[in-house]
């Protein structure tokens, strides 16, 4: 597995200097990277790395969020709060619904089979988010009107949401749907303990460090390890049937330490940021090695046409989210395609409805075609979608003096 991870260290930093050197997102780079080193494409990656790719994706996207929770200030997310409650639920209900309705038509799926597939679709992917909007964070584009920090928050619940309707309907055509209510209840269980449970953890973290005054980088890998507890955590509280949204509470531990030590928040975010270069390479590569073009393919215009329908609905949604908000009509636009895509939870779940089949005896025909537009979607908008926030960010996002702060600028003034 070592052999393989210098591999992809080198290749991975090559591919981002090249699309950067194109004016691409690097990240795009990486993926097409996976995509062609991964199983399905030349097969080149190491089998021992391919085995560790669950936990290692999962380490890197553990940074991020980390990262993301030591950018969200209180005083931005109060001032973007009910836009970005808005926008977690409404884009990603209404394209999950309009791929529910129109499945049948594009697809031999029946309406629960195209449900299941919707809400898998509807997902934004945290792991391409995330990174640009810290980045339009640190450059302070967009910070007057906190749009960053608002589209940063969003995404981040948007998955809580999706995840669990997905798994209502899963449970629905297995014929375990025990507690249909219990699970859509269990959505702002979820969220409430999610935040709850971040504030706790975050609270003791806080005690640790000013009891035994860690060095930076020391409290940075402690906060790593307790963030990657609480994804172990969330297993096994569901095994009891108690809802609770880990990555969420990832998020607001980074918050709470932000709120109550503002400078040593900006430390820890300073080398979880010199962290993110390896754990973005790690991410970016082991997504685009999860991608079957050739099952991607297998759909073909049907399955094209059925994602395209998802993302008008889906950028419907976005802007009827922000309807009352004082975003411009260009800014609004950059909300839109902040909202397009679509890799970690689609790489993630989208083999998950045909497993259920497969373990049940059922057909397993509806599963492949969940799968295989499941990873055309990831095919068609991350790039997309990370190239539009790149170009149309660049383009609206006025830099200003607003209250969202960098880490970097932080740290720099505070030395």
């Amino acid at each position: 597995m070592a052999l393989g991870i210098a591999e992809m260290i080198l290749l991975g930093l090559l591919a981002d200097w090249m699309f950067r050197k194109l004016r691409m997102p690097g990240l795009l780079g990486m993926l097409l990277l996976g995509v062609l080193f991964g199983p399905y494409v030349l097969g080149i990656l190491e089998p021992g790395f391919l085995e560790a790719s669950s936990d290692l994706r999962m380490i890197a996207l553990i940074v991020i969020l980390l990262r993301a929770g030591f950018e969200l200030s209180r005083d931005v997310l109060h001032r973007v709060g009910v836009q970005a409650l808005l926008m977690s639920f409404i884009p990603g209900v209404l394209e999950g619904s309009s791929i529910a309705w129109l499945g049948p038509i594009f697809l031999p799926l029946t309406h629960l089979e195209s449900a299941m597939l919707g809400f898998i679709v509807a997902a934004v992917s945290p792991a391409v988010v995330v990174p640009m909007m810290i980045g339009y964070i640190e450059r302070k584009k967009g910070a007057e009107k906190g749009i960053p920090t608002m589209i940063l928050a969003a995404a981040s619940l948007d998955d809580v949401i999706a995840i669990v309707i997905f798994s209502v309907f899963l449970g629905l055509y297995t014929g375990s749907s025990g507690g249909i209510l219990a699970k859509l209840v269990g959505i702002p269980v979820s969220v409430v303990a999610g935040i709850v449970g971040g504030f706790v953890l975050g609270w003791l973290l806080l005690n640790l460090f000013e009891r035994f005054n860690p060095r930076a980088t020391k409290r940075t890998m402690i906060v790593i390890g307790v963030s990657l507890l609480l994804i172990r955590l969330e297993d096994i509280l569901k095994g009891f049937g108690i809802p609770f949204a880990a990555l969420l509470a990832v998020m607001a531990t980074g918050f709470f330490i932000l709120e109550k030590r503002e400078k040593m928040a900006h430390e820890i975010s300073s080398k979880l940021g010199k962290l993110w270069v390896f754990a973005s390479i790690m991410l970016f590569t082991l997504v685009g090695a999860k991608v079957d073009v050739s099952l991607a393919l297998k759909t073909g215009f049907a399955g094209l046409g059925l994602i395209f329908c998802g993302l008008v609905a889906r950028s419907a949604g976005v802007l009827l989210a922000l309807l009352k908000s004082p975003l411009s009509m260009k800014e609004r636009l950059f909300s839109v395609v902040s909202f397009w895509p679509k890799a970690t939870v689609q790489a993630a779940m989208g083999s998950v409805p045909l497993l259920a089949m497969t373990d049940l005896g059922m057909n397993t025909m509806p599963g492949e075609v969940i799968l295989a537009v499941s990873v055309l979607s990831i095919v068609i908008t991350a790039p997309l979608g990370a190239v539009a926030i790149k170009l149309v960010g660049g383009a609206v996002l006025d830099v200003s003096e607003g209250r969202e702060h960098s880490a970097h600028d932080a740290v720099t003034e505070s030395r």
